[in-house]
Order: structure tokens, then C-alpha cells, then sequence
């Protein structure tokens, strides 16, 4: 049997923009020119991407049956679409409730039919973009799947079991859906959409899904710069750990002078009056900041906030690690309140990053659109600096670019080696400290 880790696309990836996407997706064509990635080496002849992606050699040998040019097109499998079902599972579950749940999907497709139960033959295509089941006689899509939602893979005898996994709506009942054995309540619980295939060659299309997730990630570094054998995993993760963590807040949070417990009086039906926005993916405490105030508003008025700081909790709720809507909702509840506690990290509006980079070769490990860090490398040497996504790049080494072009800003990075200084602040905040958005006080 072959399993595929739960994690394996955010493992294979990098990327993560801290939405409940995940990732940034290096393996398909980017949507607009002005999203760069900073995750790759830099040709001081500043030969065009294409051309430094074409001169690398042929694929770093990938285990698996196929060959790794036949994946990049797509390979197919003949089977039998047995059905479909779906479980409730915990994001990590062990080896063993994995198998239960390969187990369970299919004992719930072969008890659904009974004795009585229909196949359909189709076609498997494996790709390292997307997996799709194709009806063998008239070539319409059953299912498509891209490559990155695929949780894992698991064959038992000559059955496949394929399984992807999204999050559960708000909306959504749990009553209508079977809880996966093993499951612990009070867990946050995914739904599983579990296929069920039986084919000769059940092994054989678990141990193809294995190698398009490698080959994909070979794809990814190509794509973005970076040439597999040319950088070992080794010799990157021997700088990280080399490097400490550079982050203002770590030093920042832990003086006691910068923590307040702030005692604010209003009038009752009176909002607050404040604007707040996500401290970004990357924060020491991911929180909500202050980033405008109306005036003369209760917040204004008390003369003890400034833009920039950081609410740890309201009359005693911790806002650290909550959603920016929840954060919102818990502000507007306090419209009917006369008296507001608020125990805040006073904090400037602009961000200090401080980037360590050796040689041009280590990749900076985040990507820029139009000024904003839309992507980080988890454990990257950015991600060590202090950099957040979600934030506006302000200042390189000094030099102000907040009037720069995209180009010339990606250029700047890219060529930058040794001590890289930046300072940024949140995007939202940015727009609206430079007139660009309108603030909707709460």
C-alpha cells in the first residue's frame, strides 16, 4: 500500500499565502506579468526566465514508473469507477485511521448497490497539474481534481482509493455525513470526498500519483529560477540554520513598557471608531492593527491609541489568532457598552525586515505583486527575516519604493546579497494612510 502525506502538496509547494488555499501554485501559468517570485538564483546577465529554464539539464532522477516528461503530459490508466462517498476527518489523522478510512470509503461504495452494483469503466488521467476520470465511452469528465487538493492515495489489492480533502461550510450539517472512524470530537473536522477504483493496475497508478507530486516539485523550482542540481535541501537548510530568527517584535513584545491595559469610556450605541486589518501571515502573534481612527471617536478621543498598534484582547477576549471578521464582529459588539478594556502592544505602523543572504544562489523565498508580499517560504531565510504576507514593501536598503515600478522593485531584491533591510506595513493600512480606500469605521 502507498500513501501520500496529508501535507505532501504544501511540503512539495513551499509556498503558503496564509489564506485557506495555502499555497501559491508555481505550477501553473501566473495570471498577471507583475507577480514575481523571489524564490530562485540570480543570473547577473539577467538572461530572461525562459531562456535560464530551458538551459537547465533534463529532470534529477525521480523514482517511479513513468517517465517524468509523460507526467508533465498526462498519463492514462484504464478502470472501473466503483463510486464515491464521503467522511469527516481530522486534518492529521495517524497511518492506521488512514487505512480505516481507505477501508471504510470502500465498504460504503460496495454495501451502497449491494449485490446489484454497477461499473463504469473510465479513464484515469494523472498529470502533474490535475488527476481527472474521463468515461471510457464518450470522454466526458467525471472528475477533476488539481494535484495540490489530492490528500492521499491508498491501494488495497486491486482497488484504489483516491481522496481529497476541503474544508466543511459554515452552513454545512454534519448530521448528513458519517464521522470517519478514529475522529475525536471537538477536533476541527474536513470532509473527505473519497473515489473508489478497481484496476490490475492499482499499484501502479498509486506509485504514478507519488512521482507527479515529485516531478511537480522539480516543475516548481524550474519554473521559478531555480535548477535541482544545482541547490541541495541539505545545503539550504545548513544556512537556516545558521541564521536566527531577525523579527522587531520578538524584542519589541517582550519589553513591558510597549503592553498597555487601556480603560476607554464611550456612550452607550456609540461605535468605537476604529479601522483594524490582519497583522499578516509571518507575525510573531498573529492579531488585528489599528489602522485609522475616526474623528472624534471613542478610540480618538481617549488620546491612548496610535495607528499601528496591536489588540491582544477586548474586556478580556483574546483576539490573537482569530480571523480579521471575528475580530471585527467582536469590536461592533461593543456598540452598546460604555466602558471598553483593551490590553494592546503599542507598535509603530512600519515593519523592520532584515534578510540574511550568503550568495545569490539561496533563494529569498517570497513573491511580490505590485509591491505586496503575496507569498512566503515556510522556514525560508524571508521567513527568518521578519517578512509578512499580506504587506506593503515601503523602503529597500534604505531607498524608498513606494512610488517604484514592479520591475525595478523585483530587480532590487533579486540582486541584493548580504544584509537585505526592508521596511513594510500592511497593504490595507497602506491604502488607507495614502487616500486610496475609504475607512468603514466599526
Amino acid at each position: 500500500m502507498l500513501v501520500i502525506q496529508e501535507n505532501a502538496w504544501e511540503r512539495l509547494g513551499f509556498i503558503t499565502d496564509g489564506t485557506s488555499a495555502g499555497v501559491c501554485n508555481g505550477l501553473e501559468q501566473p495570471r498577471k506579468q507583475q507577480r514575481s517570485d523571489l524564490n530562485g538564483p540570480v543570473d547577473n546577465n539577467n538572461i530572461p526566465e525562459t531562456k535560464k529554464v530551458a538551459s537547465f539539464p533534463s529532470f534529477v532522477a525521480v523514482p517511479g514508473p513513468c517517465e517524468p516528461e509523460d507526467l508533465i503530459d498526462g498519463i492514462i490508466f484504464a478502470a472501473n469507477y466503483l463510486g464515491s462517498t464521503q467522511l469527516l476527518s481530522e486534518r492529521n489523522p495517524s497511518k492506521n485511521i488512514r487505512m480505516m478510512q481507505a477501508q471504510e470509503a470502500v465498504s460504503r461504495v460496495k454495501n451502497s448497490e449491494g449485490d446489484a452494483q454497477t461499473l463504469t469503466e473510465v479513464d484515469l488521467f494523472i498529470s502533474t497539474q490535475r488527476i481527472k476520470v474521463l468515461n471510457a465511452d464518450t470522454q466526458e469528465t467525471m472528475m477533476d481534481h488539481a494535484l495540490r487538493t489530492i490528500s492521499y492515495i491508498a491501494d488495497i489489492g486491486n482497488i484504489v482509493v483516491l481522496m481529497a480533502r476541503r474544508r466543511m461550510p459554515r452552513s454545512a450539517s454534519q448530521d448528513c455525513i458519517e464521522t470517519t472512524p478514529g475522529a475525536q470530537e471537538g477536533k476541527k473536522q474536513y470532509k473527505m470526498i473519497c473515489h473508489v477504483f478497481e484496476s490490475e493496475d492499482a499499484q501502479l497508478i498509486a506509485q504514478s500519483i507519488g512521482q507527479a507530486f515529485s516531478v511537480a516539485y522539480q516543475e516548481f523550482l524550474r519554473a521559478n529560477g531555480i535548477n535541482p542540481e544545482d541547490l541541495s535541501q541539505k545545503e539550504y537548510s545548513d544556512i537556516i540554520n545558521t541564521q536566527e530568527m531577525y523579527n522587531d517584535d520578538l524584542i519589541h513584545f517582550s519589553n513591558s513598557e510597549n503592553c498597555k491595559e487601556l480603560q476607554l469610556e464611550k456612550h452607550k450605541g456609540e461605535i468605537l471608531g476604529v479601522v483594524v486589518v490582519e497583522s499578516g501571515w509571518g507575525s510573531i502573534l498573529p492579531t488585528v492593527i489599528l489602522a485609522n481612527m475616526m474623528n472624534g471617536g471613542p478610540a480618538a478621543r481617549s488620546g491612548k491609541l496610535s495607528i499601528g498598534d496591536q489588540i491582544m484582547s477586548i474586556n478580556g477576549t483574546s483576539l490573537v489568532g482569530l480571523p480579521l471578521a471575528t475580530c471585527q464582529g467582536i469590536i461592533k459588539g461593543l456598540k452598546n457598552q460604555t466602558q471598553v478594556k483593551l490590553n494592546i502592544v503599542s507598535c509603530p505602523p512600519v515593519t523592520t525586515v532584515l534578510i540574511k543572504r550568503p550568495d545569490l544562489k539561496y533563494q529569498l523565498g517570497f513573491s511580490v505583486q505590485n509591491g505586496i508580499i503575496c507569498s512566503l517560504m515556510r522556514g525560508g531565510i524571508a521567513e527568518r527575516g521578519g517578512v509578512r504576507v499580506g504587506h506593503r514593501i515601503i523602503e529597500i536598503n534604505g531607498q524608498s519604493v513606494v512610488a517604484t515600478a514592479h520591475e525595478k522593485i523585483v530587480q532590487a531584491l533579486s540582486n541584493s546579497v548580504g544584509e537585505i533591510h526592508m521596511k513594510t506595513m500592511p497593504a490595507a493600512m497602506f491604502r488607507l494612510l495614502t487616500g486610496q480606500e475609504t475607512p468603514l469605521y466599526i
